[in-house]
């Protein structure tokens, strides 16, 4: 733990020498005089929203972090062979070390150089700024113990106090999530202290957290352009940190506790043996409660925060309709409204994304073909594994594998999850709406038929899909939205107000030894099943089949978890979490393969959902050979064997 403890010592030693400890940069709309040092940071409410700023200015932006960032691990993405090196194929080989050689990965968890004051996006990541952003917090929490704030009101002090509480128990619970248990720093340590904390296992660390989380949750409003100090930014205070974002960690870092892999540690045949299917009830019951507590004053109308509506005159095109006020993609991207964070009423959790044609330079060019040039940009394409496509079930509800689904291998494409139109683009699909030139005009609409001229593995679709649910697919070279004039805006949210209905139905039916629909918490009047047909008839798609019970019924909870959160990094933590990660078939990545029955011509004339087709087949790309070591990732060298107490994950 070297480079902690000298992350730790060097902040305080700026503090103690009079140094900033805040970059002189804007990042939510702070007085421009909020930046300061010393004790001086401490006095009033301004000057230590000030040092706090800089903490909100740390978290990294999975999306932007580099040229070609990689931030899904799971089974739902693949590059194509020119991005080899970067993390998400690694992955696939189980080179999780390939995470600390940032040169080349492309991944959001360490850069080299992580800079905290920065206001560049390529120099956050996780690793590097968690420790950094924890000595903060604990810096913060003693100097309001020690009276450091000498003009401040009590609601100023709590909204301060709740920030620093959050903040510590976040960027640990981010570590935790890849590593494993790890000593929970609650001081602020001084060149004198000797650090030698213990690895704590994960529910022991999560404990911690939740306890952080649960003060936060108690100290901090709903809204903060409610509160007196919030009056100064009305109207920019939606990034700050309130109740809301408090209880919904909460409530994930007990459900993360609970879940099978912390519950009984990494193991091969999980699934075999039942045990992907044996939550912790207490941890269970716990979640449960601190969502249900969210959830009741979002149902009440309480909070800021609604499921953004799915409603669209052209889906394929992402247009809402006319009636509608909200648009479900405006989650993950905006366009034409002037650089408008993306989020809209739904994210919960977000960092900053101040860098608004960082979007054009990076992530608007790294989802579609790179044929005939196409799309601009070098032939790195996130696209979507056939398996992971496979999950988004029938207009009904039911999964595609169920015999009374309808599923049609003669039409694949006809009758799905209306999610599948938006998020996925498949055969047929009017790619590019504007000109073309003569040698690209072939490639107006999509041929992932195999054989197809966008099959090409180099510069294609090597899974017969591509994705357009966080870029639009109209960030190409004939409609050109990634042209600085149509304002394209990406951003992933860490947590938006779905993943919280997920994870309070997951809680709730894991409550009891079998998965009840029925469950719910004591303080919130849905059950699991409503909770989770809220995400689903919010796009038009079937609610959970009554039929699906016990661990039917959280295999449907899971499915979708995979459909609703696809492409927004969750997956591996997800499939790592059940004790899925190494069990078929989640090991697999495959492509779709058929054979088109109409000729180019019926495309441009007819919806491509009703296309007919011959030999449907689905054919695996690659196995992911992983074991027990492969659940949690490997601590950098540099940090581990210092000390007894601090040692390397099992394995390596």
């Amino acid at each position: 733990m070297n480079r902690i403890f000298n992350t730790f010592i060097w902040l305080g030693l700026a503090l103690s020498l009079g140094l900033s400890a805040v970059s002189c940069e804007s990042y939510l709309d702070k007085e421009p005089d909020s930046t300061v040092s010393g004790e001086t940071a401490f006095v009033n409410f301004r000057n230590f929203q000030g040092f706090i700023e800089e903490i909100y200015n740390c978290i990294p932006d999975k999306e932007k972090c580099n040229w070609c960032p990689s931030w899904n691990w799971g089974d739902d993405e693949i590059f194509n062979p020119e991005a080899d090196n970067r993390m998400t194929h690694q992955a696939d080989l189980g080179n999780f070390r390939y995470i600390w050689n940032n040169a080349s990965g492309g991944n959001w968890i360490y850069k080299p150089n992580s800079n905290p004051t920065s206001t560049n996006k390529f120099d956050h990541s996780l690793w590097g700024h968690a420790w950094y952003c924890i000595r903060k917090a604990n810096v913060g929490l003693e100097a309001l113990e020690n009276g450091l704030m000498v003009s401040g009101t009590d609601e100023e002090k709590d909204l301060i106090a709740g920030q620093l509480y959050f903040f510590r128990a976040w960027w640990h619970f981010e570590l935790m999530c890849w590593f494993g248990g790890l000593p929970y720093i609650d001081k602020a340590f001084t060149p004198e202290d000797e650090l030698k904390l213990p690895r704590l296992s994960f529910q022991e660390c999560a404990d911690k957290a939740a306890a952080d989380f649960r003060t936060a949750a108690d100290l901090l409003p709903i809204n903060w352009d409610d509160t007196a100090p919030g009056k100064a930014t009305q109207g920019k205070n939606m990034l700050r940190i309130n109740k809301v974002m408090a209880l919904a960690y909460l409530g994930k870092c007990y459900l993360w506790a609970g879940s099978p892999l912390m519950e009984h540690g990494a193991q091969l045949g999980a699934l075999a043996n039942g045990k992907t299917y044996e939550y912790n009830t207490d941890y269970m019951a716990k979640a449960a409660e601190a969502l249900g507590e969210l959830l009741t004053l979002v149902e009440s109308g309480q909070t800021q925060y609604a499921l953004a509506e799915y409603n669209f005159s052209d889906i394929y095109n992402h247009e809402k309709a006319e009636e509608a006020k909200t648009r479900f993609s405006d989650n993950f991207y905006t366009r034409g409204q002037n650089w408008l964070m993306p989020g809209t009423t739904e994210a919960i959790f977000r960092g900053l994304s101040s860098d608004f044609n960082g979007s054009h330079w990076n992530t608007s060019k790294v989802f579609g073909p790179k044929v005939a040039g196409l799309v601009d940009h070098d032939n790195v394409i996130h696209q979507p594994t056939a398996n992971a496509v496979n999950m988004y079930g029938m207009a009904n509800g039911l999964p595609l594998d169920d015999p009374e689904s309808g599923f049609d291998p003669t039409h694949p494409f006809k009758d799905r999850d209306p999610r599948f139109y938006h998020d996925i683009v498949f055969d047929g699909f009017q790619y590019v709406n504007g000109q073309l030139s003569a040698a690209r005009e072939p490639y107006r609409y999509c041929e992932l038929f195999t054989g197809g001229n966008m099959r090409p593995i180099a510069n294609g679709s090597r899974t017969g899909y591509f994705c357009q649910k966080l870029v639009p697919h109209t960030c190409n070279e004939g409609d050109r939205d990634y042209d600085w004039g149509k304002a394209v805006h990406c951003y992933l949210p860490y947590m938006r107000l779905a993943d919280v209905y997920l994870m309070y139905a997951e809680a709730t039916a894991a409550m009891t030894a079998t998965f009840g629909r029925t469950n719910k918490a004591d303080n919130c009047s849905l059950t699991s099943e409503d909770a989770i047909n809220k995400v689903r008839t919010r796009c038009g798609a079937g609610e959970v089949n009554a039929k699906f019970t016990d661990r039917d019924y959280m295999d449907e909870i899971r499915r979708e978890r995979a459909v609703e959160l696809m492409f927004e990094g969750h997956r591996f933590n997800d499939l790592q979490r059940w004790l899925l990660l190494t069990e078929e078939p989640y090991t697999r990545k495959t492509s779709q393969e058929f054979d088109r029955v109409h000729n180019s011509v019926w495309y441009m004339v007819n919806d491509p959902k009703d296309a007919q087709v011959s030999n449907w087949r689905e054919v695996e790309i690659l196995t992911r050979v992983f074991t027990a070591k492969h659940y949690w990732f490997p601590l950098p060298d540099s940090e581990v064997y210092l000390y007894e107490d601090f040692p390397q994950n099992p394995g390596w």
